[in-house]
């Protein structure tokens, strides 16, 4: 088993964050207000898009495919009330080379969402879950911990905020 880790900093009185990754990369994550940096729903699509990318050229690579040039494009449908939760990804891989052969390409995508992409596994498993925890610590250095929620699998944010 992995774990993944990211550590978000507040910089400023405004909604700027500084994440810091387990790998010792830094984003800047921001409003549309302060506009430094992505919005932390853009990463959803980015983490798919990157996550099966990486996958497909690797398998079309190693089905000697000579890809010239290759992009992923990912929409995702965000809900239009609170909390907006995503609804629906459209995950489009294009191609560009000679001779490419659909089949390859077809498979690739196919390995891609059903055994290695963990990202797309994620979101389209229902068995994700999710625990909301606090840690408050006051300038004597007492510290106060509690679990606030735990949600899934398969629990709506919509179940949720109706009490269930």
């Amino acid at each position: 088993m992995s774990t993944k880790t990211a550590l978000a900093t507040l910089t400023g009185d405004r909604l700027r964050f500084d994440v810091t990754l387990g790998s010792g990369q830094t984003i800047v994550l921001d409003d549309a207000e302060g506009d430094a940096g992505p919005r932390p729903a853009e990463l959803v699509g980015a983490a798919l898009a990157g996550c099966t990318a990486m996958d497909v050229i690797s398998i079309l690579r190693k089905k000697r495919q000579a890809v010239s040039r290759y992009e992923v494009r990912v929409n995702g449908v965000q809900g239009e009330r609170h909390p907006h939760a995503f609804t629906r990804f459209d995950v489009v891989h294009v191609v560009d080379g000679a001779g490419i052969d659909p089949e390859a390409v077809r498979r690739a995508i196919e390995l891609s969402a059903t055994k290695y992409c963990s990202v797309g596994s994620t979101l389209a498993s229902g068995a994700l879950e999710l625990h909301h925890a606090y840690l408050i610590r006051e300038p004597d250095g007492d510290e106060r911990y509690a679990e606030v929620l735990v949600m899934g699998p398969n629990v709506t944010p919509d179940a949720l905020a109706a009490g269930g």
